[in-house]
């Protein structure tokens, strides 16, 4: 009997493997739903970073309405060292407490990966303010904070960003 229910179970999980490998049905695409709103190449001196879009639901920015997704297609190696580090001194420019940012950088340091050129990262925050990160297509994981999500879109679309002229292009100001 023991025997009978495994095979049972092995083969309702290849069917339902079939069935999603060969009917078409893919896993949700983070972008599916969303417009883009602007885009924008950073720079910096003569070295190109970063290629990224902003999307919305209505394909317009408007400020902490979500859904809102940021795509970043690296020109470039970074670690992710760097990234964290980089995220770090944003939030602290644009005066988030560093009591609040920590619990964060904890999370980033599990999620973010080494970039290599070519690769691209994508944040989506979702209705509901959940955030989850996309590394190449492929979720590497999600933040639960309902405050994270807009914090972290500040460091591109905040008045007070570090590059005014990339958010401008971003918001769709500049096109």
């Amino acid at each position: 009997m023991k025997h009978q229910a495994s095979k049972c179970t092995l083969l309702c999980f290849v069917t339902i493997l079939y069935t999603l490998t060969f009917s078409g049905v893919t896993m949700a695409e983070p972008l599916a739903d969303l417009k883009k709103v602007g885009e924008a190449k950073l720079q910096v001196l003569f070295w190109d970073v970063y290629n990224s879009s902003l999307y919305s639901q209505t394909g317009e920015y408007q400020v902490e309405i979500f859904p809102q997704a940021l795509k970043i297609d690296y020109l470039r190696d970074i670690d992710a060292k760097d990234l964290i580090d980089r995220t770090q001194d944003e939030w602290e420019k644009l005066g988030i407490e560093k009591a609040k940012f920590s619990p964060w950088i904890t999370l980033l340091t599990d999620i973010f990966p080494d970039i290599k050129k070519g690769d691209t990262l994508l944040l989506n925050v979702n209705e509901n303010h959940q955030s989850e990160f996309f590394f190449n297509g492929k979720s590497i994981g999600q933040i639960t904070d309902q405050t994270f999500g807009k914090s972290f879109l500040r460091i591109w679309l905040d008045e007070n960003c570090s590059y005014p002229k990339v958010r401008k292009k971003l918001i769709g100001l500049h096109k």
